[in-house]
């Protein structure tokens, strides 16, 4: 599958017009991503996961192609709200919510929940009474870059007794979820979650429990510097299983690293160059603080295309600030650089911009979409062609 990269004469026109740095969103690519999931599992629900780039034009954009939301925050469900999107298209897919996000969701009427603990029975109940609940089971994925169960899900072994008390509160409990963690590359822990969930849902049904949702959660990978997965395959092979376990469930899915991860480049250049303890260093005008917030919170190695040949030497890349712990790489193989060189950062969709921070006055990192800036430096496009 291709994927959103700007070419070396489209990333000098963007700079020349809009300046660095810059972020560019290709809407095209969103819809792409979103329909290849749907092709390949049809009739699952698909509930774009805000957290990953909560950019108003992504999230139009899958309200338009008929997706649904995972939100996890009281600032998603008002944002969503804003933007007029029916509040039964959100699950609150944060197994730990806060008052204030429970105030929030009854306010604007989310009644689905997942929860993970004992502790959030009485919290949903309270809040919501009567809300349809999902309960979180714990899988286990070392593989995954981000494992987002060392923090969240159930033992298989507490989920019966969890799903009982939560029916006793008065919650609908409609079914389980769970997430293979991020940037998962294969299916086997897929494969093992829909095994431990179809022994689930047929132990609730012999204590009268009638389950009818499944959450597979997200997981699905982007292409990184080393391989690119085949998230087609992978989504064919994962919803042949889970149509095999669960011929009549209604199944939902939380992408949101696939959906938006291949759908912005981010534009950059040198603004500074030195040595320092025998390693060439490279100042970029954007970092750490800003869109390379990737490398700590999501810990992404970026690409660097530099459109420049010559034989490359290991260099440290820093931020703009004054902070010393703004250093996104070091040892990273490059050319050879210079002030005002460009630098086209690919594949930078996904938690990036939604952590970038507004740290030591730096503004957050301009988003244009190509779709609607390309006529305008279509004219500097087909002048560097013709050259």
């Amino acid at each position: 599958m291709k994927y959103f990269r700007l070419s070396q004469n489209a990333v000098k026109a963007l700079a020349d017009t809009y300046s660095t740095p810059l972020l560019v969103l290709s809407l095209e690519q969103i819809e792409l991503n979103y329909n290849l999931l749907a092709e390949n599992m049809p009739g699952v629900k698909i509930y774009y996961a805000v957290k990953a780039n909560p950019d108003e034009r992504i999230v139009r954009k899958i309200h338009e192609l008929g997706g649904y939301f995972d939100v996890a925050s009281d600032g998603e469900m008002q944002m969503l709200n804003r933007m007029g999107i029916d509040s039964a298209r959100m699950v609150y897919a944060n197994p730990m919510k806060t008052a204030s996000g429970l105030k929030v969701a009854h306010a604007v009427g989310v009644n689905k929940f997942t929860f993970d603990c004992e502790s959030e029975i009485g919290k949903m109940a309270a809040a919501e009474p009567g809300a349809t609940v999902l309960l979180r089971i714990r899988v286990d994925n070392p593989h995954a870059l981000v494992d987002l169960n060392k923090k969240f899900g159930a033992h298989a072994d507490e989920a019966l007794a969890l799903l009982t008390k939560a029916q006793a509160a008065g919650l609908d409990v409609a079914g389980l979820c769970f997430h293979v963690g991020s940037q998962s590359t294969d299916n086997a822990a897929y494969l093992e979650a829909l095994k431990t969930c179809r022994e689930l849902f047929s132990a609730a049904a012999e204590r009268g429990m009638n389950l009818r949702i499944l959450d597979i959660g997200g997981g699905f990978p982007i292409p990184t510097l080393t391989e690119e997965p085949d998230v087609a395959v992978m989504a064919a092979e994962i919803y042949k299983a889970v149509r095999q376990y669960f011929p009549e469930t209604e199944i939902w899915s939380e992408p949101g690293r696939y959906i938006c991860g291949t759908a912005v480049n981010l534009i950059t250049q040198v603004i500074g160059t030195k040595e320092r303890n025998n390693q060439q260093w490279y100042f970029l005008d954007d970092g750490l603080y800003g869109t390379f917030s990737g490398v700590i919170f999501d810990h992404w190695d970026f690409e660097l295309e530099t459109f420049k040949t010559g034989k490359k030497i290991p260099a440290t890349f820093a931020g703009p600030s004054c902070d010393s712990l703004d250093i996104m790489f070091r040892d990273k193989p490059t050319v050879p650089l210079e002030i005002g060189d460009l630098i086209l950062v690919p594949n930078c969709g996904a938690y990036t911009s939604a952590s970038a921070t507004v740290f030591n006055g730096f503004a957050k990192t301009q988003i244009v979409v190509w779709e609607e800036v390309y006529e305008e430096i279509k004219a500097k496009l087909e002048l560097a062609a013709a050259v």
